[in-house]
């Protein structure tokens, strides 16, 4: 068996080197050359044609004969197209925004949700943006709404409302490994509005204030039991001082009277006489 049958990879690398060597070839020179000579021959006139200015924020890809030249691209700044033999397209290398329209998701637990986005990406290799995709914008625009219909399928509806930056932080993962191949660069993915069916809004409003009574009962609850506790403590300081409790009652009586004026009838309480008529029998009569 022949042992260079068996590996792949040295078979790659010898077709990598074979591509780079081939060139144009002869009848190729020959029509460069003769694409220089009409430049030379209507100069000063082919200027307008032959050269061309590509700005800060471009780059032109130029294909000599159906190759590209020097496998990279041109700019910025001034450069030659030869006539006849060089075709060029300009790159833009801004930020593109890819708005993505709502899609239809059956969520993990079986809720239809209508879900839109955002992704920012630009390209960073204007040659693998031109030789290895047709329509790079197009490309990614449907890339992404597939991703995000897939991504968002396997999350449920409470984890798409809770958590939009991990989702949104997966979903660019995605995109910029899959993209990589196209020479583009995605900076950031967001998911601008979760849309819900009305059903399913009312349905979890009516949760929602369930279980905020139920926590304003357990909270109520909690507060009844603190006050118990407190006014037990207090009851065992105020059997300690019996006249403590009165002077309680006279507390409470002045703070009505503050808030709100009126005239305030009450029994005085006789355990009060009784300290009096006890200091009088120990008080020695003169007489």
């Amino acid at each position: 068996m022949d042992s260079s049958r068996g590996s792949p990879g040295k078979e790659g690398t010898e077709t990598l080197v074979a591509d780079k060597k081939e060139g144009i070839g002869v009848c190729g020179w020959i029509l460069v050359s003769l694409s220089f000579l009409l430049v030379l021959i209507t100069f000063p006139f082919s200027i307008w044609m032959c050269f061309k200015i590509v700005k800060e924020y471009e780059r032109a890809v130029v294909f000599r004969l159906g190759r590209i030249v020097s496998k990279k691209a041109k700019g910025p700044g001034l450069i030659l197209v030869l006539p006849c033999t060089d075709v060029f397209t300009k790159v833009d290398l801004r930020t593109v925004s890819c708005n993505i329209p709502p899609q239809e998701i059956l969520t993990k637990d079986s809720v239809t949700t209508q879900v839109d986005g955002v992704v920012y990406y630009k390209i960073h290799s204007a040659v693998c943006a031109v030789a290895n995709v047709t329509n790079v914008h197009l490309a990614t625009n449907l890339l992404a709404q597939t991703t995000l219909r897939n991504v968002l399928g396997t999350k449920i509806l409470s984890q798409i409302l809770s958590s939009r930056e991990e989702i949104s932080h997966n979903i660019q993962s995605i995109l910029d490994s899959a993209t990589d191949k196209w020479g583009i660069k995605v900076a950031r993915v967001e998911i601008k509005d979760v849309r819900i069916p009305m059903d399913m809004q009312r349905v979890m409003a009516a949760e929602a204030e369930a279980t905020r009574e139920a926590r304003a009962k357990v909270i109520a609850a909690e507060g009844e039991m603190n006050a118990s506790k407190a006014l037990k403590q207090a009851s065992m300081v105020l059997s300690e001082t019996p006249a403590a409790l009165q002077l309680r009652y006279l507390q409470t009586l002045t703070t009505v009277a503050t808030e709100k004026n009126s005239t305030i009838v009450f029994p005085l309480p006789m355990n009060v006489l009784q300290g009096f008529n006890h200091n009088h029998r120990k008080t020695p009569n003169s007489n």
